[in-house]
């Protein structure tokens, strides 16, 4: 008894010592892979090319900031700057191109992830782009003036319009640009009614309302430059792939750009929303790019290809 009970409990001790050998092994190819999966989620980052950097000789346009009160959006005020390039000409035969940006503090920053006056200014000389006059435009904030210069969060007390004006879909931006800022800038400077030559860009909720006034107004805006857009349900604008897919193709170029460490949270996924926008427009044969990296929810990857983007938006040919 006592050998048949030994040669039981060593089979035992034998089995127990492979099964969990066998849980040691899986443990560990779990932490390998863990400690693998989150190296790969963390975001890259990406370097500025010479086209972001200011260049000895490239003629150096200007900036000048103004404020603004809203009819289309009651009781805001927000800044908005306006760029001129110096090869711009009031009385030249041909208007200047337009291009419009959201959350402009972000955009009209030299030192900031984007850049655009330097990009500007080193395209224009260059003759990749048209000579164009940039309007950065600050999202509203309910205030009866502005204390200091608008960042992204509205100061203690004073509540921000922002949301409102980019994530819902109607055709309420379109019409404050056509209405109230293009008439105002175009008081100042000869710009273009021509929408091949009018573009729109934004990041965020901004990009998602780049395209939402182009989408509306293609009358007005026919070039869209949208980084880490928010296609997702913040005010519905998930809906976008569908109704791509289903209505009839509108005159749009449409650049856009995410990364895969983009935002997940209760109102949807921005890397998989912005798949989802890509294959839409691919399927409806518009005329677009989509450029997915490694980024996260920032103005990096989409200022370090801003030069890029700018090119294939403003080429002569479609490809």
């Amino acid at each position: 008894m006592r050998s048949r009970y030994f040669v039981h409990m060593t089979a035992i001790v034998k089995f127990a010592d492979a099964f969990f050998s066998k849980i040691h092994l899986i443990s560990a190819l779990l932490l390998i892979y863990g400690a693998t999966f989150a190296a790969d989620e963390k975001p890259k980052e990406y370097a500025f090319g010479p086209d972001s950097v200011q260049k000895e000789g490239v003629p150096k346009g200007r900036v000048i900031t103004n404020t603004w009160k809203s009819k289309v959006f009651p009781d805001t005020i927000r800044e908005y700057a306006v760029y001129v390039p110096a090869q711009y000409k009031a009385d030249g035969k041909e208007k200047a191109a337009v291009m419009v940006f959201q959350d402009g503090h972000a955009y009209v920053d030299e030192k900031g992830q984007v850049r655009v006056p330097i990009v500007f200014d080193n395209l224009i000389a260059a003759g990749d782009m048209p000579v164009t006059i940039g309007v950065f435009i600050n999202p509203g904030w309910f205030a009866d003036k502005l204390e200091a210069p608008q960042k992204w969060k509205a100061p203690k007390g004073v509540r921000s319009n922002r949301s409102f004006e980019y994530d819902t879909l109607s055709a309420d931006f379109a019409k404050f640009l056509e209405t109230e800022i293009l008439p105002e800038v175009g008081k100042s400077y000869r710009l273009t009614d021509d929408p091949e030559k009018r573009a729109i860009c934004g990041m965020s909720s901004g990009g998602i309302c780049a395209f939402t006034v182009a989408w509306e107004r293609p009358d007005l805006f026919r070039k869209v430059l949208s980084q880490i857009g928010s296609f997702t349900n913040i005010r519905g604008g998930h809906v976008y792939p569908s109704l791509i897919r289903k209505t009839e193709k509108k005159p749009l170029r449409v650049f856009l750009q995410d990364g895969s460490n983009d935002v997940d949270n209760q109102h949807g996924n921005w890397p998989l929303s912005n798949r989802q926008m890509a294959a839409a427009l691919k399927f409806a044969k518009y005329n677009s790019k989509f450029v997915y990296g490694e980024g996260a929810h920032n103005g990096n990857h989409g200022g370090a290809i801003f030069p890029e983007s700018l090119r294939w938006l403003w080429r002569a040919e479609a490809e």
